[in-house]
């Protein structure tokens, strides 16, 4: 169960508030993998796969049928990923436990060729969520954010698109109503 009212950092989960319209994070769920008072934030959307495979996305990848998520409006040029495989990765950020972020990209693909890595492993994003120095105090100063605790489960589990409303609910009745707040209150 998600714990509620915690600060940011890195490790931790941003839930959108279920108004905020923006196109990007109208009901996100974005793990943050950095974040520091001094240099800002950077996270990645969780639950908003596209409708495209990772080898039409990376030419030079092998023809391997993995989701690619949209992790947010900076870079949407750049490939990011999320792994389980920290020891076998070199460069390997951990972002907490047994999850990492980034490292060796020539490594990822060769575990997912000799099948060392596969899809509940690893996920891949274009682009990425970023947030500089305050920015992010003061979203949630007004309230577009609740930070939330996680685990490598929520995030590389097999149902993204079902994140925000399931860890919403978790969040005890006084969220519960979030989770069925119509998307466009307007065509309510």
């Amino acid at each position: 169960m998600p714990k509620r009212f915690v600060e940011p950092s890195q490790g931790r989960l941003l839930l959108s508030e279920p108004a905020l319209s923006d196109n990007y994070f109208s009901r996100s769920v974005v793990l943050l993998v950095e974040h520091s008072e001094t240099e800002g934030s950077v996270g990645l959307i969780l639950n908003k796969p596209i409708n495209m495979k990772l080898n039409e996305v990376a030419k030079d990848f092998p023809s391997i049928d993995f989701p690619i998520y949209l992790g947010g409006p900076v870079h949407p040029d750049r490939l990011f990923y999320l792994h389980t495989k920290g020891e076998l990765v070199s460069g390997s950020i951990k972002v907490f436990n047994d999850l990492f972020w980034g490292g060796d990209i020539t490594k990822v693909v060769e575990l997912i060729e000799n099948k060392q890595l596969n899809k509940s492993q690893v996920r891949f994003f274009i682009g990425y969520s970023g947030w500089s120095v305050g920015q992010l105090d003061n979203e949630l100063a007004e309230k577009s954010w609740i930070v939330s605790m996680t685990n490598k489960k929520s995030i590389m589990g097999p149902n993204p698109e079902k994140l925000w409303s399931e860890l919403i609910k978790q969040m005890g009745s006084d969220y519960a109503i979030w989770a069925n707040f119509p998307a466009d209150p307007i065509l309510n």
